[in-house]
């Protein structure tokens, strides 16, 4: 890309709010020289806005400097990557006419690499002791497997997911609602100091701009485009998490939510994507089943292997056969395992061996140890 393009993009950056598809469209069937030409010429409006919107883009234009910008940038670590340049994530380009015009990046990183093996990790900004945790974990369980942690930097799950990558020598990104030269929150300063350090922060507002709620909410999007799936950790029916996941659907990502109690309000609007189309998960090894390559399977879940589950399948069935508190006769076993009076003698005296049932006269008996098998506990080893 010539100077001149990318001092064009900064320029509209300033100009334009993030996600607004009429500039996108422009920027699509106009080229971004001539729409930078027109903002500053102060002409007629382009298509699709009206006279008094186009006043206030004219007003905006008049104040823009991309030069200025550019060196704020440079004194903050900053670099402005756009889309063709190497470092851009092919995967933007997904939000059609909604794609940034270009990226405030700090970090030595470089974003599209780091992009292509990442999973957003979000949820509530007021989460419970339980919510914290869970993010944490799941963040550090990916960090563990050489994946990118992305949020949006916010107090809660966002910033527990980042402290939980960190923590175990892993990767994060932080994308801003803001410039990328005012860490927000400013109690996260710190934090995202420390991200821009060992990961990467970025953000579509030029230095110096401030966070508004409406830029919290296009922020969203590019958090959901930029990674292969959103976990949604702790969200209620209202939450701009919730927005997150939502845009990772109509994108075509994995949509993941952790459950939390039944009762939880904190959880019910994650309860609300379960029920739809998101996939339950509760540690990283199930999201990365997900967002992984062929083969990364989560294992197994089984619960504890008992000494009867190691019995052949005949067994199991005279040892089921047995009544619980009295003795039986070898007809009645046989007839209860439905097999031969043969067969069930031959398992029995197996079963006495391992200490699972004694014989009483004509009759058989389970063994206390056998009756505490049964009822799932410790049985005879």
């Amino acid at each position: 890309m010539s100077d001149g393009e990318l001092v064009d993009r900064v320029f509209l950056a300033r100009v334009v709010e993030p996600g607004d598809e009429v500039s996108g469209r422009w920027v699509r069937e106009w080229g971004v020289r001539e729409v930078a030409s027109r903002l500053r010429g102060g002409g007629d409006a382009l298509p699709g806005v009206s006279e008094k919107r186009w006043g206030g883009l004219l007003g905006r234009a008049r104040v823009a400097d991309a030069e200025r910008d550019l060196g704020l940038a440079y004194e903050a670590g900053a670099r402005f990557v756009v889309p063709g340049d190497a470092e851009w994530p092919g995967q933007l380009d997904d939000l059609g006419d909604a794609r940034p015009i270009g990226l405030w990046v700090r970090g030595r990183a470089s974003l599209r690499m780091w992009a292509l093996r990442s999973v957003a990790v979000v949820g509530a900004r007021a989460c419970t002791e339980y919510g914290a945790h869970m993010a944490a974990t799941l963040a550090t369980g990916l960090a563990e497997r050489g994946w990118v942690v992305v949020s949006g930097g916010a107090y809660g799950v966002d910033g527990a997911a980042h402290r939980g990558a960190l923590g175990a020598g892993g990767a994060t990104v932080v994308v801003l609602a803001c410039g990328v030269d005012r860490p927000y929150p400013r109690g996260h300063t710190q934090l995202i100091t420390r991200i821009a350090e060992q990961g990467l922060v970025i953000g579509e507002l030029p230095p110096g701009e401030h966070p508004t709620p409406s830029r919290f909410v296009l922020r969203n999007r590019v958090i959901a485009a930029l990674t292969r799936g959103t976990v949604v950790v702790e969200a209620a029916h209202r939450s701009g998490s919730l927005v997150t996941a939502r845009a990772a659907q109509r994108l075509g990502r994995h949509t993941m939510g952790v459950p939390g109690p039944a009762t939880s309000s904190p959880s019910a609007g994650v309860h609300e994507l379960l029920r739809g189309e998101a996939t339950l998960v509760t540690d990283a090894e199930e999201v990365v089943e997900l967002v992984g390559d062929m083969g990364e399977l989560a294992p197994d879940r089984r619960g504890p292997v008992l000494p009867r589950d190691l019995l052949a399948p005949a067994a199991r069935r005279v040892l089921s056969a047995l009544p619980g508190h009295r003795e039986a006769g070898v007809d009645e076993i046989a007839r209860g395992a439905q097999t031969t009076r043969d067969d069930a003698i031959a398992r029995l005296y197996e079963l006495r061996s391992l200490g699972y049932v004694e014989r009483h006269g004509d009759g058989w008996k389970l063994t206390r140890q056998a009756m505490t098998s049964l009822r799932g506990g410790r049985g005879p080893c």
